[in-house]
């Protein structure tokens, strides 16, 4: 089946049920997308589908075919996961950094779909675990983003 990721097509020779997260690291080498939980619940296996945030740890891989799907490897080549990046460095949101690529991606798409969003949006969005504890600093980053999104 062919997988366009990061705006490359890629044949991959999978089981349409084979886990998307599989198919990134161990098929094609994109290992920015961590394993955490395997239950969709932590965040860490994040990606961007359509611009959408996808737990990829329980997204078969048939489900995607067709779909733009984006992994932290590209994320800046989008301006608002440039400015999130950025910002995410400029802050120095991470400790161990295990998760934050998941929540790059979160952010991103938040900001994606809500140019200015509010304390309670950020609060829904921003629900990967992390187990530095670094939230404060997660929303913070976030909040930046949106206070300049909205100036």
């Amino acid at each position: 089946m062919e997988l366009r990721i990061n705006q490359k097509a890629y044949q991959v020779d999978a089981d349409a049920d084979t886990p998307l997260l599989w198919v990134i690291r161990d098929d094609l080498g994109l290992t920015g997308t961590k394993y955490g939980c395997g239950l969709a619940q932590c965040g860490a296996c994040s990606v961007l589908v359509d611009g959408n945030v996808v737990r990829s740890c329980v997204t078969p891989v048939a489900g995607v075919v067709g779909r733009e799907i984006t992994t932290i490897e590209a994320i800046e080549e989008d301006e608002v996961g440039k400015r999130v990046v950025a910002t995410w460095v400029e802050q120095q949101v991470a400790q161990c950094g295990y998760c934050q690529s998941g929540q790059v991606m979160a952010a991103t798409a938040l900001l994606k779909h809500t140019r200015a969003p509010s304390k309670a949006q950020i609060d829904a969005a921003m629900v990967n675990l992390c187990r530095c504890g670094t939230y404060n600093a997660i929303h913070a980053a976030v909040d930046a983003l949106a206070k300049q999104e909205g100036a």
